[in-house]
């Protein structure tokens, strides 16, 4: 059997519904819907009817999942869409009067491209998930699961948050899609061996000791078979930040990469391994990213998305956000850019879908002989989102590949042809600038850490005490305070802290939780000492049950440890 190529999507964004609308808010996501989601299903069944399986690996995050399948999002997205239907008539009738033609008839062009999003989405029922679900179960797609808020699992202290994001995630997974998870998203690909740990901030750090399971056991206890991580865990080469190329960091975080794996110990990241730490109980199946094909579709500078003809992110019409330019050079002067046409740009795409097949056929030669594997993992949001034409790219990529006969795979699928038959360790990293866990944890974050261990601490001490009590109030209170545990713990908010993008509204969130938990402990406390719950804390606890709705059967106790059998 010839040697596949696997396209993985990681499709993400954390929990903005009914947090905000304007900018980073739940317009985020609606964007992330109508020029994201939308287009890959609609580039999916339009290549299914055309008898072309795309066979992507597809990680839609538990928490993504639980927002594109609440009311409150279905709301959010109708009222997004009647803003750009008036934005779309209001940026005519603005540049009409300019007259500036070329940009009259991108506002047509606009329109359109909405309104066949809306359509799409009608026809669909409005169910993005239940969609992709069909596809799988077609066997056109294989989706996997993420930790369940995306928690940054390496720097998490306590081995019961790791159980409870993976726990959670399983069971979220199994409800929306009829089936549990094969396989995971490791969030930001970070990973951690066995070894004994101690917290790398607050008043713990260097006093707490303690051998902590490798991330593959975890795994392994939540029947997770396969992760995907970055070449230079496994091949000693240098590690690859190419969110930078979108999203320039700022502060401290330091550009030296952090130790490589040792040159004898380099290995072929065309192959997928066995990963156990020393000593540890459970192993799991890594796959890792190819780095010549990810540099060709992530790097504006080097690769596709940069290109000149393409639609130019950054520079928007104000009132509406419409974009009608396109990257025209690569100064950074925005008041210089050309005006973008659609046509020209929808011929580079193919062309360069066919650079992109000849690249994968040029890889897997150079992987040497007997079966190998191109893994080539994205953010799913680079395609529509941040890169306009990724999705008819993707399309191009897929009839291409078809018509030269190149192999493609679901990861699941490919565990099978190319199975993992060398067993290795491999050491702590992730794929963020540097290899390691600078952007996650630096001195603009410290203080995030200080609060998510905090909560940790807390929670822990109410579970093992709190978690077999029956009384309805107190699990009620219990539960909230476990996803506003989860919440608080996802790694987006250090991320947008570090780029800078959305650091206010990134503090604001880890502040909001942080509170909202200390909050609902003392209710549980009081509760303990055989109180009843006031008015103003069941007010309370509605109120955050409503807002913060996500896992809806979500048990506390699932931070004890892996589940039973059955």
């Amino acid at each position: 059997m010839a040697s596949p190529f696997a396209l993985v999507l990681h499709t993400h964004l954390p929990m903005v519904v009914n947090h905000g609308r304007w900018p980073h808010g739940s317009d985020w996501l609606c964007e992330a819907a109508f020029e994201c989601y939308l287009p890959l299903l609609e580039t999916a069944h339009r290549l299914v009817a055309d008898g072309i399986s795309p066979k992507w690996t597809i990680n839609l995050s538990p928490v993504l999942t639980e927002q594109l399948a609440s009311p409150e999002f279905q709301k959010e997205l109708s009222f997004y869409h009647d803003n750009i239907r008036r934005a779309c008539t209001e940026s005519r009738e603005h540049f009409t009067r300019a007259g500036q033609k070329e940009i009259v008839r991108l506002t047509h062009f606009w329109e359109e491209f909405f309104e066949r999003m809306w359509e799409m989405h009608r026809r669909i029922g409005g169910d993005i998930p239940g969609t992709f679900a069909d596809l799988q179960r077609a066997g056109h797609v294989e989706i996997i699961t993420c930790a369940a808020t995306h928690g940054y699992l390496p720097l998490l202290a306590r081995d019961e948050s790791i159980h409870l994001q993976l726990r959670t995630a399983v069971e979220t997974h199994r409800r929306h899609f009829g089936r549990p998870p094969r396989g995971i998203w490791l969030p930001e690909c970070a990973y951690r061996p066995r070894y004994e740990w101690t917290p790398p901030t607050g008043p713990d750090t260097g006093r707490e000791r303690r051998v902590r399971p490798g991330i593959e056991e975890m795994l392994a206890a939540h029947s997770l078979e396969y992760f995907v991580a970055d070449a230079h865990l496994v091949s000693a080469s240098q590690p690859l930040f190419l969110y930078r190329e979108f999203l320039p960091l700022k502060g401290e975080v330091k550009s030296e990469p952090a130790p490589a794996v040792p040159t004898g110990q380099a290995r072929s990241p065309y192959l997928p391994y066995k990963v156990a730490s020393r000593g540890g109980h459970g192993q799991a199946v890594a796959f890792f990213r190819d780095p010549r094909t990810t540099l060709q579709v992530w790097s504006r500078e080097h690769g596709y998305p940069g290109d000149y003809t393409y639609l130019e992110f950054h520079k928007k019409h104000f009132p509406g956000g419409l974009r009608f330019w396109r990257i025209t050079d690569n100064q950074g002067d925005l008041g210089t850019k050309a005006v973008y046409d659609p046509d020209a740009a929808a011929q580079k795409v193919g062309l360069q879908a066919a650079h992109f097949v000849d690249l994968v056929l040029d890889t897997l030669a150079r992987a040497g002989k007997g079966p190998s594997l191109v893994c080539s993992p994205y953010d799913a949001e680079l395609f529509g989102h941040w890169w306009f034409e990724g999705p008819l790219w993707l399309e191009h990529v897929a009839r291409e590949m078809a018509r030269r006969e190149v192999s493609r795979m679901t990861l699941g699928e490919a565990l099978e042809s190319v199975p993992a038959r060398t067993t290795v360790s491999l050491p702590e990293g992730s794929w963020g600038e540097g290899g390691d866990h600078r952007v996650w944890l630096n001195r603009s974050t410290e203080w995030t850490w200080d609060r998510v261990y905090s909560a940790e601490a807390d929670w822990v001490g109410h579970l093992t005490r709190l978690a077999r009590d029956g009384r309805p109030d107190l699990q009620r209170v219990l539960a909230q305070a476990t996803r506003e545990l989860l919440l608080l713990q996802s790694s987006d908010w250090q991320f947008l802290i570090t780029t800078g993008t959305a650091s206010d509204y990134a503090e604001r969130r880890v502040a909001e939780h942080y509170a909202e938990f200390k909050r609902l402990c003392e209710m549980a406390r009081a509760l303990e000492a055989g109180d009843t719950l006031s008015s103003d804390a069941a007010h309370t606890l509605g109120r955050l049950e409503r807002d913060d709705f996500c896992f809806p059967d979500l048990n506390p106790t699932w931070g004890l440890g892996a589940p039973t059998a059955g």
